[in-house]
């Protein structure tokens, strides 16, 4: 069921949601990640791979595996796996102006870190538009979909979820928000949909291959009806 009111309050995952996958950041931190578990455990690069993978199946993320396997400190890790080429994301006006006309409160909810989060945006010319950002270390280093760093983001943020919409590329992600009562928006990626294959997607309000467009769109929808109100 789609929620009965409009939001005022958007979230916004950022990696393929507020930047198309197409710039393909994610291919320099997964080699860093590579590197890091490589370096950290001194084995080779094959063998880093299989614990990669392994600690990402295990623990929902690489990071929490090393912390909680081999202690490693998550600022460490984060920035290292961070130091990447950010010149692959390009200013969008297209979604400068949907932010802009999009009425209510905007926040970041991501699973890399605030620096991470702050590079995307200047890249793309809309950090303005985002009162906060709560990332994997608000989260305590728990990645989504776990409900519990959902509930702290609407506690920490003062967020009435019936209010709240979240967009994700990620689809399982938007599970937890849906249950809470938020209006979901999945970013379609090649690489999502194959990841959505096997997963039942009622919790699906609605959903776009461009974020930008979609917001527009959804903006002057919501502006003609309140003339005809």
């Amino acid at each position: 069921m789609v929620p009965k009111h409009d939001p005022d309050v958007w979230l916004f995952d950022l990696d393929n949601t507020l930047y198309p996958a197409r710039c393909n950041l994610f291919a320099q931190i997964d080699v860093r990640i590579g590197r890091y578990i490589s370096d950290w455990l001194k084995v080779t690069p094959e063998e880093a791979r299989v614990v990669q993978k392994q600690y990402w199946r295990d623990h929902g993320t690489s990071m929490r595996g090393m912390m909680s396997l081999h202690g490693v400190d998550p600022t460490h890790y984060l920035d290292y796996v961070h130091d990447i080429d950010y010149s692959p994301v390009e200013a969008n006006p297209a979604l400068e102006a949907s932010l802009k006309a999009l009425p209510g409160r905007k926040i970041i909810f991501t699973a890399g870190d605030v620096p991470h989060a702050e590079r995307v945006m200047e890249r793309l010319g809309v950090a303005h538009h985002f009162e906060a950002i709560f990332d994997i270390v608000a989260g305590e280093y728990w990645p989504k979909p776990h409900k519990q760093i959902y509930e702290k983001l609407v506690k920490q943020h003062n967020v009435d979820p019936t209010r709240a919409a979240f967009a994700d590329d990620i689809a399982v992600n938007l599970k937890p928000a849906a249950d809470m009562g938020m209006r979901t928006v999945w970013i379609r990626t090649d690489e999502s949909v194959k990841r959505a294959a096997d997963i039942n997607l009622d919790h699906i309000h609605h959903q776009t291959d461009d974020l930008a467009t979609w917001l527009a769109e959804w903006v002057a929808e919501r502006n003609k009806a309140e003339r005809k109100a």
